[in-house]
């Protein structure tokens, strides 16, 4: 299949081999469970149980809520200890509701949902719907509840739906364990998928150092006919959605829209395992395979991990700390978030947890910019981020949006590349941000302005209405008093006027 090249990108020191040939291991069940509300974009779940409520494994904890939104189920069956606020796995470190469940040590599952035998005969909103019942997101990182995107079929003259197993993230190798360990589900899951969106061809795409992979993989597709798996190569962000999809395809997103408007839909290969299990199996989404690596973890692993873990509990799984950690990691080193605290939980996106050593954080004081544009050669987004975050440092944010800042998707390929060591990243992601708030706010705005002025004209309207219920009462009163004045006014004329006949 010919390959189509990308722009920029870089090529970091992958390191992993610290887990590529670990294979995947299964996490004892821990004894309390911490299972955050908000694990996925859009609107947090609604809870469904209470505390003190005795609940088993795959039961529905909480209801998605909202047009985006996921539902949550319970990974061990137990009892629900409390509902409260913790600290959510996300660099501000705000607390958001939690569902704490502790382990009676059965594992023991509720009654599964109904399995599809035969997914293929099945429409396309049954299948969307048991990926919503599974509570299913992107499993990737980005955590889009996958029911949605299983609806743009609806939506898009679809072509291909393409699986992103490019992983290409230092570190990080759940995925290629999983495309390893599992290639049968994932092949069928993509399938199952494909048939939900109407696509007619499924191509998996893998990055090259991962031969293992691709070779299991193309064992299972050559069973069907529209499956195709291709190596694209080890280049980083090639696991970017829009990169992957041109470098398969040769189709360029246009900017602010979405791969589906070229007839591309993008899924996880981590998510199509899930598809699998919740069609087939009628299990929903309660664990993950995070890959928990770095130079100052003991015993880096890949574990099946129920989700609501706390962090802590995975790396002592791993032999604990060895070395002295400078940082430690939700997700690859490039787009990964750090953790505020160790007891923050596995969520539905966590794909890995690294803990870096002072060597492997590659951490420099920045110094004034020299202008060599290594920055602007190695964006793979085509930007000029040495413009935009001079026009960031001056908070001449709209002057950054003009030339694009809104279109970067944070891979830190310019920082990492940056000889003078300036976080330009951080900029953009602060950008958008404000950019987004900012968006926000005169949206909100415009509202609470179209509010008032609805609530004026109402107010007008209900006014002249009074005003022309009023001028009606008038009328008709003045025309009843005329009409009521007539009688006695004709009775006044007819003796005048038989006077005047006898004279």
């Amino acid at each position: 299949m010919k390959l189509f090249p990308i722009l920029g990108g870089i090529h970091p020191e992958y390191r992993k081999e610290l887990t590529s040939e670990k294979a995947i291991v299964a996490l004892p069940v821990p004894k309390t469970l911490y299972l955050p509300l908000q694990q996925h974009m859009g609107a947090p779940a609604n809870t469904t149980v209470d505390a003190g409520d005795l609940v088993k494994k795959g039961q529905l904890l909480a209801k998605a809520q909202g047009a985006i939104s996921a539902a949550l189920h319970a990974p061990t069956s137990g009892r629900i200890a409390a509902i409260t606020e913790m600290t959510a796995p996300h660099p501000s470190g705000l607390p958001v509701l939690t569902i704490m469940l502790d382990s009676d040590g059965k594992d023991e599952w509720a009654e599964p949902m109904p399995a599809i035998d035969d997914p293929f005969a099945a429409s396309p909103a049954e299948i969307k719907a048991r990926v919503a019942e599974a509570g299913i997101v992107g499993m990737g990182g980005a955590t889009f509840p996958s029911a949605v995107k299983l609806g743009l079929g609806g939506q898009h003259k679809l072509e291909i739906l393409l699986l992103n197993g490019a992983e290409c993230e230092p570190y990080l190798t759940c995925d290629d364990r999983v495309m390893r360990e599992f290639a049968a589900q994932v092949v069928d899951g993509a399938r199952i998928m494909a048939h939900a969106l109407g696509a007619p061809k499924v191509i998996i795409a893998v990055e090259d150092n991962k031969p293992q992979a691709v070779d299991s993989l193309k064992a299972e597709a050559a069973k069907t006919p529209n499956v195709e798996v291709v190596g694209v190569p080890v280049q980083y962000p090639m696991g970017a959605e829009r990169h992957l999809t041109q470098a398969v395809t040769g189709r360029e997103t246009p900017a602010r829209k979405l791969t589906a408007d070229v007839g591309v839909v993008v899924h996880n290969v981590a998510t199509a395992r899930a598809v699998h299990q919740a069609v087939r199996l009628g299990r929903p989404l309660v664990s993950r395979v995070v890959t928990v690596s770095g130079g100052a973890v003991a015993e880096p692993k890949n574990i099946e991990v129920p989700l609501g873990t706390r962090v802590s509990e995975l790396l002592d799984f791993c032999g604990g700390i060895s070395k002295e950690a400078r940082r430690i990691i939700s997700g690859g080193p490039m787009m990964g978030q750090p953790l505020p605290s160790l007891d923050v939980a596995v969520v539905k996106g966590t794909s890995g947890i690294l803990a870096l050593t002072q060597g492997e954080t590659n951490e420099h004081a920045s110094s004034p910019c020299i202008r060599c544009g290594s920055c602007v050669t190695y964006c793979p987004c085509g930007l000029v981020p040495v413009e935009m975050a001079s026009y960031i440092r001056n908070d001449k944010l709209d002057l950054a949006a003009k030339i694009g800042v809104q279109d970067c998707v944070s891979c830190g390929s310019c920082s990492y590349i940056c000889p003078s060591h300036i976080p330009l990243v951080h900029y953009f992601n602060y950008a958008k941000g404000k950019i987004a708030a900012l968006d926000r706010e005169r949206r909100k705005n415009e509202q609470t302005k179209a509010l008032v002025e609805a609530h004026n004209a109402r107010l007008e309207r209900q006014a002249q209405a009074k005003r022309e219920a009023a001028a009606k009462a008038k009328a008709a009163k003045e025309a009843a008093e005329a009409a009521a004045a007539a009688p006695q006014a004709n009775q006044q004329a007819q003796p005048n006027s038989a006077g005047g006949a006898n004279a």
